[in-house]
Parts: C-alpha cells; sequence; structure tokens
C-alpha cells in the first residue's frame, strides 16, 4: 500500500490524512482528473471506525440491551440481566475490528503509487517534507488531519487510570465505577451505556449545560432522564489524584473515588507539527486556519481543510461532505466553486436519542410541542418519555428546525429533515400518511399547534386522533 520509492513526489493535489474526510477529498479529486496522493502516518482506519462512532454504538447497544432485560418486568416477564463484562467489551472490540478492517480494504485499493505512509509538514504554501525526508510538490493540499482528545494538565500526570475514547474500548472488562469528566455527547453515551451495564457513573460538567443541546425544554428533558441512571453535577471543576488503586475527583466540596476516569472535555484539531507557520495562512485564536465554509479553501491560497481539522462540523456525514468539497476544490483550482451546506444534522445515541437540525428557535419562530410521556406506540412499548419541539416561521408555517428527544428520534429526525430541506410547511407535512400505531405519528400534536398559531389550514385527512390513542 504504502509508497517506498526514495524520490521526490510530484502531484496535483495532495491530501494529508487518511481518516474520512481525506478519503472523501482524495477520491473525489482522483475522479476529477487530478494525480493525487494520501499521505498518512499510519493508515490505522478511520476515527469513526477506531475509536468513535462505532465502538461508542456497541457499547451504547450492550447498554440498550441490559436495559430492556429490566424493562421486561413491565409486561409481566420477570428477567434479571447478568452482565459479563468481559464478554461485552470482547464483542466490542470484535465488531470494531469488522469496521476497521473494512476501512482498510479501501486503503488496499487505492491506485498503486497514491498512499505514502508518512507524516507530513508543510515547507511551503504548497510544497511539503515528509519524514523521511522526501519532498512533495502539488499545485494545491487538504488538510485533513482529524483531531486529538483534550486531556487537561491535572488528568495527564494519572497516566493509565485515565482513559479516552482512543484507549476505553481497549480496557478487558467493565470497572466498577467511573466518573466521566465532561458531558459533551460522547461523554454522555458513554456514561450511560456504562451506566446501564452497572457500572456506578458520574458526569462532571464544568458548564450549565450538556450534550451541547441548545433547547431548554429538550435539555431538561435529557438531563431528568440522565439522572435516573446516574449522577450528574453541573458548573463544577472536577480535580484528580490517585488514591487507593483508583482516582479520587474533589469538587466544591465533594470527595469520591472512582476505579477508573474517563476525560471527555473534548477534541482538538491536529495540526501541532504541520508546519503553518510555513504557509502564510491566517490563523484563528486556536491555530486553525481561516477557511471559507462554502468552498473549505483557506484564504486565496491552494491550501483547503476539511473534517475535524477545521473544527467546524465534528461529525462523519459532514467530514464526508466536507472531503468531498475540497477535493473537488483542490482539484479545479484556481476555478473554486461554493457549495450550499447541508442541513445542521447532529444525533446524541443516548436512550432515548436526543437530535438537532436545522435552525434553532429564535423569538419569531412558531414552536409546535409533541410530548411523548402519553404518545401511544411509546406507551407500547413501555418507553414513553421525550419532547419534540418542532420550528416553524410565519406566516406559512414553514418548518425551518427542530429539537427532540425520545424514541426512535434519531429516526424521526431523517423524516423531520427532509421536510425542512424540502420546504415543507406544518400544513404539508399534515397532508401525508401517518401510519396508526407509530411513533411518527406522535409528531401530529406539535404540527397542529404550529397551523393553528399561524391560522393555516389543517388537512382534512387529519382527524385530530390524541397522541396517546
Amino acid at each position: 500500500m504504502a509508497d517506498t520509492e526514495t524520490a521526490d513526489l510530484t502531484c496535483d493535489v495532495a491530501v494529508i490524512g487518511a481518516g474520512t474526510a481525506g478519503l472523501a477529498a482524495e477520491r473525489v479529486a482522483r475522479a476529477e482528473g487530478a494525480r493525487t496522493l494520501l499521505i498518512d502516518e499510519g493508515f490505522v482506519g478511520t476515527t469513526c471506525a477506531t475509536v468513535g462512532c462505532m465502538p461508542s454504538k456497541l457499547l451504547v447497544t450492550a447498554g440498550i440491551a441490559a436495559k430492556s432485560v429490566r424493562r421486561a418486568s413491565v409486561f409481566g416477564i420477570d428477567a434479571t440481566p447478568e452482565i459479563d463484562g468481559a464478554r461485552v467489551m470482547a464483542r466490542v472490540r470484535r465488531e470494531r475490528d469488522h469496521f476497521v478492517a473494512a476501512t482498510k480494504t479501501g486503503f488496499d485499493d487505492l491506485p498503486e503509487g497514491v498512499a505514502v505512509q508518512s507524516r507530513a509538514r508543510f515547507s511551503g504554501v504548497s510544497t511539503l517534507t515528509l519524514d523521511d525526508g522526501r519532498t512533495v510538490s502539488a499545485r494545491a493540499v487538504v488538510i485533513a488531519t482529524g483531531s486529538r482528545p483534550i486531556v487537561p494538565e491535572p488528568f495527564r500526570a494519572l497516566g493509565d487510570l485515565i482513559d479516552t475514547n482512543e484507549t476505553i474500548f481497549e480496557r478487558e472488562t467493565l470497572p466498577g465505577s467511573l466518573g466521566v469528566v465532561g458531558g459533551g455527547a460522547l461523554g454522555l453515551e458513554l456514561a450511560q451505556a456504562f451506566a446501564s451495564l452497572g457500572v456506578t457513573v458520574a458526569v462532571f460538567e464544568s458548564g450549565e449545560r450538556i450534550g451541547g443541546v441548545k433547547d431548554p425544554v429538550v435539555h431538561d428533558e435529557l438531563l431528568r432522564i440522565l439522572r435516573t441512571s446516574m449522577t450528574v453535577h453541573l458548573g463544577v471543576e472536577a480535580s484528580p489524584e490517585a488514591a487507593e488503586g483508583g482516582v479520587v475527583l474533589s469538587w466544591d466540596g465533594g470527595r469520591e473515588r472512582f476505579d477508573r476516569v474517563l476525560v471527555s472535555t473534548g477534541r482538538a484539531p491536529t495540526l501541532n507539527g504541520l508546519g503553518l507557520d510555513q504557509t502564510g495562512l491566517s490563523l484563528d485564536d486556536h491555530g486553525v486556519p481561516c477557511f471559507d465554509k462554502t468552498t473549505l479553501q483557506c484564504g486565496d491560497a491552494p491550501v483547503f481543510i476539511a473534517g475535524d481539522a477545521d473544527a467546524d462540523r465534528p461529525v462523519l456525514h459532514e467530514a464526508s461532505n466536507e472531503g468531498t468539497i475540497a477535493g473537488r476544490n483542490a482539484a479545479r483550482f484556481p476555478n473554486v466553486v461554493p457549495v450550499e451546506r447541508d442541513l445542521p444534522f447532529t444525533i446524541t445515541f443516548t436512550d432515548p436519542p436526543v437530535a438537532a437540525l436545522g435552525a434553532p428557535a429564535d423569538e419569531d419562530s412558531v414552536i409546535g410541542c409533541a410530548p411523548y410521556d402519553d404518545q401511544g406506540r411509546a406507551r407500547v412499548m413501555a418507553q414513553a418519555e421525550g419532547m419534540v419541539r418542532i420550528f416553524a416561521s410565519k406566516p406559512d408555517g414553514k418548518l425551518t428546525g427542530a429539537a427532540m428527544i425520545g424514541p426512535g428520534m434519531d429516526h424521526i429526525a431523517h423524516l423531520l429533515a427532509l421536510a425542512i430541506m424540502r420546504g415543507e410547511t406544518a400544513t404539508s407535512l399534515l397532508e401525508l400518511p401517518f401510519y396508526h400505531p407509530t411513533l411518527e405519528e406522535g409528531l401530529k400534536p406539535g404540527l397542529r399547534a404550529i397551523c393553528h398559531e399561524v391560522h393555516a389550514p389543517v388537512s382534512p385527512r387529519d382527524q385530530g386522533v390524541p397522541p396517546g390513542a
């Protein structure tokens, strides 16, 4: 796979980083007819496959399975889960390795000479130096170096007692107790998964909000649900010290020992050692090149940036989209074409899932609320909790965004995303068939509320069936 020649290299587009964004950038640039190089230090697989989306969802799903066993008593089926932590973690790694292997197969399919296994740094705006001494001259460069976990200094000294998402999945079994420092999306997913698997969990968040959830109603419902299975401390700074074979966290007069601590305080772009000072690019306060979000171009230079490296939309589908935009524009440089970006869309895979899409509500928004605490299908499933908040604009009730938490919201969010992108109104969405009993029909109260607020007609097909019927 890796290039082993000693001669200096030339290409049309050099892509630094073989993650999701880099793979997309190289593939699209090559399809545009560019001669490409894909430069990566290890070619170990994407963040999603190795330490992100896939292993975390494997652990989340294990937690949901345990919760389902406990919930069975509601249906008259008595059962208690017997959780074998070693088997849980073994399956996480086994299936994770399957996804990683699939990614590596993609590396093997690259044309000969495209993959260059090395570390690259800029020596000029479109020239690179590799760690083996070779140079690369390119017409354009795409930075797709991804991100790395941020570990605050006090935690670094604790060594193996501290985990991040890059090490937690390698643990042989479940800890008895886990402190989670940081209440972002991934931290919450893992915290709840471990709690569902019988681990005593406490989350410590320095801010007053968790999961990046902007909508106050959805945020409070998420917090309420999480606190049924774990402790959540908001507005606290946790200080660590090694003690009793584990870690003691101290905060605002509190003190508690944990077997392990998961540090989930965010990720920073991997830009150190890239030689950005040799490019003449303007950098923001965090050292990230300033770039145009519609073209991914850095200033007017033949340099583009995509994926987690630009610290803009750190989710997989956005990394893939950004790689596509950056790769195409790099191949066509200087004929750079702006692209309308996708609808903002995030899902946090807690149980139940949280989703946000489109524009958040503002003072001019019409908000239709659809509670799921008495929704028919949710009650049938013994999962009746949550709320959908649908945002629309006046005067016609055109849908603009939504925030939601509840059963099946990872799927329902896609329905609403499609509706928003197609310019649907609350009235036109109510024209569509909603099968009964489904979770989807639980959206109707919110859509009706928008129609009433803007004095728009409600579809004659909608018979006003209550959500619990």
